[in-house]
């Protein structure tokens, strides 16, 4: 939101630049979740359960989330894993979800950083090129799960 108020600012007086960054800076606002249920009142994200599967008593489905580990400072493959059930349980906890059931993490190329470094030197009895060059491919992890909610078991209730 900040982002976007400097840059209101700085381009308050061109009109046609300033839409066409609000609405740029808006679709990388674009949520990661569809609906498939009703929302409920948000809570805290300490309080969403991860389900590798389905519980084994009622629950309602609230929306599809799916996220990724961009943008995060996580470099091994069990980091970014732990990025991305953070960030589920984070979307879930603002749609009222107490529970996410996890459907798949995956792995994808994001991008390649290179670096090379060459010398080249020309003499009486002729030319020597030496090089030498490194590339990582950088991998990025996505989570694709359900927001639900279970509501309290009524027999523990009862029990007590």
């Amino acid at each position: 939101m900040c982002v976007i108020l400097l840059v209101w600012r700085a381009l308050s007086h061109h009109p046609r630049v300033l839409a066409g960054t609000l609405i740029l800076a808006l679709a990388g606002c674009a949520s990661s979740y569809q609906l498939i249920g009703h929302a409920r009142p948000p809570i805290p994200p300490d309080q969403v359960q991860l389900y590798l599967e389905p519980p084994n008593r009622e629950y309602q489905q609230i929306a599809i989330i799916k996220t990724s580990s961009k943008r995060s400072f996580s470099f091994t493959s069990q980091g970014k894993a732990e990025v991305v059930v953070k960030r589920l349980k984070a979307q879930a906890a603002k749609l009222g979800a107490n529970g996410v059931l996890l459907k798949q993490i995956t792995d994808e190329a994001d991008e390649t950083v290179s670096a090379g470094l060459g010398s080249s030197y020309e003499g009486a009895r002729g030319t020597i090129d030496v090089g030498a060059s490194a590339s990582a491919l950088l991998m990025k992890r996505y989570g694709h799960a359900i927001a639900i909610y279970l509501p309290a078991d009524s027999s523990a209730a009862g029990a007590r």
